[in-house]
């Protein structure tokens, strides 16, 4: 995950890098079936699940503040490259444009779980569909989150949609639908 940094003209370019992706299967309710969906999370990515609360009270949707009503996990290095050749073979190596917003971050959803190599389906979980967010930084975004002399990010350093696009397009053979 070294980003690999190539000399132009007056220095050099700096490459974006993937700092973690996160896995997010959202059930909109606590219990068995959110117990599922930890299972199937633990079983595609390796690691042990965290539960998303709910940030709201909503009657509407038979939601109480702090209720349980999802779970994520975030990958970093091996295991969030190893996670994204998977997951781009489930989408056929196809993204939309539109997942790929303004700082270079990328979201996508994957419909169905068993759409992974290794997940077969099983009556007893059902189907669950999941999204995939990857979080794109360059060297230098240390600075934002490092104890003394905290700064902003320089635009020469900010990540851009073009520049997770052509990564994404030379690293993973990508293809970007419009």
């Amino acid at each position: 995950m070294i980003a690999e940094n190539k000399k132009i003209e007056g220095g050099f370019l700096i490459r974006p890098k993937i700092e973690k992706i996160t896995v997010n299967i959202g059930v909109g309710e606590a219990g068995e079936r959110l117990e599922k969906a930890q299972s199937v999370i633990k079983d595609i990515t390796g690691h042990k699940p965290v539960q998303t609360l709910s940030k709201i009270t909503s009657k509407e949707w038979s939601l109480r503040k702090r209720m349980p009503i999802g779970c994520k996990v975030a990958l970093r290095k091996k295991d969030a490259e190893n996670f994204l050749i998977e997951a781009l073979k489930t989408r056929e190596n196809k993204i939309a444009k539109y997942a790929f917003d303004n700082e270079g971050n990328i979201s996508f959803g994957i419909p169905d779980h068993t759409l992974f190599k290794s997940q077969k389906y099983n009556p007893n979980i059902g189907i669950f569909g999941m999204d995939v967010s990857i979080t794109m930084e360059k060297l230098g975004y240390r600075i934002k989150r490092r104890r003394l002399l905290r700064r902003k990010i320089p635009n020469k350093h900010k990540v851009k949609r073009e520049d997770t696009i052509m990564f994404f397009k030379e690293k993973y053979k990508v293809e970007v639908i419009e």
